[in-house]
């Protein structure tokens, strides 16, 4: 009885390995379960938190864009690929994270141009999108952006984890985002790192998926 019970099971088996059966997986389960996309994005990696955070990331199925400084990619290269290895998605965040409103022209090129190419060497891929310093901006900043092929990326929601908020306040700020939009968090503090899995629980019960972010529209999206 128990060699036949098994026997659908090395059938399935098989067929799968032969390629003519699609067995479900929980990535694919759960992808039938959203009605919608957020994006979730990390600001300053990457650094001494990074490991863990990419850690908590994974275990709880979520995926995230993360806004990297140039200077960190160039010191931390192997953090870098981790962040692609993990299946996140590699943003520019300028390489000092200077007001980039206040310097020039040339300046904000140097910024944008040496964190493109110190994640691209890092093992990073050419990022497409951009996120200014403290989300400061202006027709200056775009246009260079623009001219290195980036996407400038703002947000909906503000964690405030850079303001000491509790996790608590970060998992009900995450509870805000509704399809498409955009939360800033980082990549630092250990209350962020704390939220993950109710963060992804608060995302689950209304039906929300961790999706990519759309260099097209700058809204998140299925990933593709």
């Amino acid at each position: 009885m128990r060699t036949r019970a098994h026997l659908p099971l090395l059938a399935a088996a098989a067929l799968a390995a032969a390629g003519t059966l699609t067995v479900p997986t929980a990535a694919s389960a759960q992808t039938a379960a959203c009605t919608g996309y957020v994006g979730l994005t990390f600001d300053d990696g990457p650094g001494s938190g990074t490991t863990a955070l990419l850690n908590s990331l994974t275990q709880n199925g979520l995926r995230a864009t993360m806004f990297n400084q140039g200077q960190y990619a160039a010191a931390s290269p192997a953090l870098v690929r981790a962040q692609v290895s993990a299946g996140m998605w590699v943003g520019n965040h300028s390489y000092t994270h200077p007001h980039l409103t206040q310097q020039s022209q040339a300046t904000i090129d140097s910024e944008i141009s040496r964190t493109q190419q110190a994640i691209a060497n890092a093992g990073g891929g050419t990022p497409r999108l951009f996120r200014p310093p403290y989300g400061e901006t202006n027709a200056t900043v775009k246009a260079v952006a623009a001219r290195h092929g980036l996407t400038e990326i703002i947000w909906n929601v503000d964690s405030q984890d850079w303001n000491n908020a509790s996790a608590d306040a970060i998992v009900a700020a995450a509870g805000r985002l509704t399809n498409g939009q955009v939360i800033l968090m980082h990549d630092w503090p250990a209350n962020t790192r704390a939220a993950i899995p109710r963060i992804a629980q608060t995302l689950a019960a209304k039906g929300l998926c961790s999706g990519m972010i759309s260099p097209t529209t700058g809204r998140a999206v299925a990933p593709g």
